[in-house]
């Protein structure tokens, strides 16, 4: 078939049958929003009334400016990214929403126990408000800036740099400015606090998706050939591994290995995205269950944590008094809940962090925790399903590492508020107060909608070609040479 045949073939399947092109769907985005932010506003006004608290208008107020927030979210992904998936943003936004109706709800019950005690007390939901706007606006920068996901790749080891400095910069600062909970994760000024470590996990996972596309070919021949298994060579895996073992060296120092965890398994979830191949995942399962022995060993607080798992009853009054609350309030919970603002979650050390997800337990039940959770995995279903139409590499591995992470980080939080896995103290996505996860997973919702936008765009049609005669029929034509000085032939 000759070139022109072939131009006139693809031109006819375009006429005849153009490519599906997928609609944007932004107005099913925005009555979706419109829906969390009704849902959200209900589910205020049953908080106050089970609190006996005085129903105003204030609450109709606060449910319209959410959702006046929302709708300036949605006119910049409209604006900047117009083929993003419509269903991540309202699923993030109701997420957000119950997360504050639970701080709220909380801050009423701890204002009750420091009036008994003539204590003070500041709520935690006008800065856990604030940092949603913040987010929403950091969300909105990150859509601007990053215009295509395929320029990230230009700054992959420059992010994984920073990356590594951001996880150690707590580790070696004072642990009076470090140190919360026994976990040395935090940079504590006056008036500003910081988890680097949430947005390190993020510049990680930009680093190892475009390490790995450049070297994807690397892990799937053969360096040597170990018990069948054909390793690349050490100086090609060299940048991989000392990021990973600087990662897990600075979370064992500053006694936070639930992120270590976490990291943990987006690495070996890339590797496995990126080569199709099994044995990655078994050999790295492997080293991470020695080095959960060697952490039980050498780290006083892992063995507390594994005792706890196994028996929180042991210690009841004192280091399992958290874990049992929050197995009662489940249990309490049963399967339709006490109702919203009807429970006694606050019976529970720190329930507005990781342990919110057991007050959800208990006011919405075996059902509302289950809902909460078929948000998150719809999250992650969306993203993992844009990452595999996108076109590049690149888009698929940093679309699976982060979708991966709202899977894995809301695996540990509620396998250890339930018992299933050891307490890692990790937050719970949009749920726990604390305006640094806020902060670092609404970037990692726009790079996920960014990911969508180019996996959904449809592709440009080819441009028909200009028909030309064939070779055989094609005119001679004389070319006189130009004159040249000094010929004498020249006239």
């Amino acid at each position: 078939m000759s070139q022109q045949q072939l131009a006139d073939s693809v031109s006819a399947q375009f006429q005849t049958n153009p490519p599906r092109e997928l609609p944007g769907r932004r107005n099913a985005e925005l009555l979706l929003l419109g829906f969390a932010a009704v849902i959200v506003t209900l589910a205020l006004v049953i908080v106050e009334a089970n609190q006996e608290q005085e129903l105003t208008l204030t609450i109709l107020w606060l449910g319209l400016a959410y959702l006046a927030i929302l709708t300036a979210a949605h006119l910049a992904v409209r604006r900047w990214a117009p083929n993003a998936d419509p269903v991540i943003l309202p699923c993030v936004a109701l997420l957000n929403g119950i997360g504050l109706v639970m701080i709220h709800r909380l801050d009423l019950a701890y204002e009750d126990h420091a009036t008994e005690a003539d204590d003070k007390f500041s709520p935690a939901v006008p800065s856990q408000l604030l940092f949603t706007v913040i987010s929403l606006v950091l969300f909105v920068a990150v859509l601007i800036v990053v215009n295509d996901h395929r320029t990230l790749t230009r700054y992959g080891y420059t992010a994984g740099l920073i990356g590594i400095v951001a996880l150690i910069l707590p580790a070696l600062l004072p642990a009076s400015i470090s140190e919360a909970n026994g976990a040395k994760v935090w940079i504590r000024l006056p008036g500003f606090s910081i988890q680097p470590g949430e947005f390190a996990k993020i510049l990680l996972i930009i680093f190892f998706a475009s390490f790995l596309v450049s070297k994807r070919d690397l892990f799937m021949v053969a360096g040597k050939k170990i018990v069948g298994v054909e390793l690349p060579r050490a100086r090609d895996l060299g940048p991989l591994l000392i990021a990973a073992i600087v990662c897990m060296g600075v979370f064992a120092f500053e006694k936070e290995l639930g992120a270590a965890l976490l990291l943990f398994g987006i690495i070996l979830v890339m590797i496995y995205v990126a080569t199709e191949r099994a044995i990655w995942v078994i050999v790295g399962l492997s080293f991470f269950a020695v080095g959960c022995v060697i952490a039980y060993n050498l780290f006083s607080h892992v063995r507390v944590r594994v005792e706890n798992w196994i028996d929180p009853f042991a210690d009841i009054d004192n280091k399992g008094y958290q874990m049992v609350q929050s197995l009662f309030g489940l249990g309490t919970g049963g399967i339709g809940g006490t109702g919203l603002g009807a429970g006694r979650p606050d019976i529970v050390p720190e329930a507005n962090t990781d342990f919110i997800t057991a007050g959800i337990g208990e006011e919405l039940g075996f059902i509302g925790l289950a809902a909460v959770l078929m948000l998150y995995l719809l999250i992650a279903m969306r993203g993992m399903r844009n990452a595999l139409a996108v076109r590049d590499t690149f888009g698929k591995l940093l679309g699976c590492g982060l979708a991966f992470t709202i899977v894995m980080q809301i695996f540990v939080v509620v396998g250890g508020v339930t018992k299933l896995i050891p307490e890692t103290g990790i937050t719970a996505p949009f749920l726990s107060k604390g305006g640094s996860s806020l902060l670092a997973n609404y970037i990692l919702v726009a790079l996920l909608l960014r990911i969508s936008d180019a996996a959904r765009k449809p592709a440009a049609r080819p441009k028909p070609q200009q028909p030309q005669a064939p070779l055989a029929e094609a005119h001679t034509v004389m070319v006189q040479r130009p004159p040249v000085a000094g010929d004498g032939r020249a006239q």
